[in-house]
């Protein structure tokens, strides 16, 4: 099912299906720090969690998020993203009092085959050293990327991202921080 909204992005709500999620924050604000992302990384696994949803990988970074999820029931992601941006959000204006809206939006994209997904997949890994927070993956601690390499491996993990280089040249509009 196509969910179709005014004045912000469709969504395709698709039952048992892999799901890549970018969020934003309003005005792209560096707002999460260390603290919140910790939070909001807990509060993302326990969210899905709750609907049943697989959150497979993950990324926070100061202004947005990346996520790859397997959905159980695809109209529940609405539902999904809806909390987590209101009770982070929450946390954030009350970190950084403000009459601004803690969060932009959010967009889903769901991959067509293995090769769509790995490719992003290695874009969400690849995040932090895209926006220069890390030139070494390993060093970043907001991510799914430790996790990833101990259940893959370092070689498969580097045959990951040579075998699928497309995510280098992958543009996304609504990751233009």
């Amino acid at each position: 099912m196509l969910k179709r909204y005014e004045h912000r992005p469709a969504h395709l709500l698709l039952n048992n299906a892999s799901y890549f999620i970018a969020g934003s924050i309003y005005l792209k604000r560096h707002l999460l720090n260390d603290q919140l992302k910790e939070q909001l990384t807990t509060l993302l696994q326990q969210t899905f969690t709750e609907f049943s949803w697989t959150l497979e990988h993950w990324v926070v970074l100061n202004n947005h998020y990346h996520l790859m999820a397997f959905s159980h029931k695809g109209e529940d992601l609405p539902k999904i993203i809806g909390r987590v941006h209101y009770q982070s959000g929450q946390l954030i204006r009350k970190a950084y009092p403000s009459n601004l809206p803690a969060w932009w939006n959010y967009w889903d994209y769901c991959p067509r085959d293995e090769k769509d997904y790995l490719i992003h997949l290695n874009y969400l890994l690849n995040n932090p050293v895209k926006h220069g927070y890390t030139k070494n993956l390993a060093d970043y601690p907001f991510s799914s990327f430790h996790q990833h390499i101990e259940k893959v491996g370092r070689e498969n993990l580097r045959r990951q991202f040579s075998d699928n280089p497309k995510y280098q040249s992958l543009i996304l509009i609504e990751d233009d921080f």
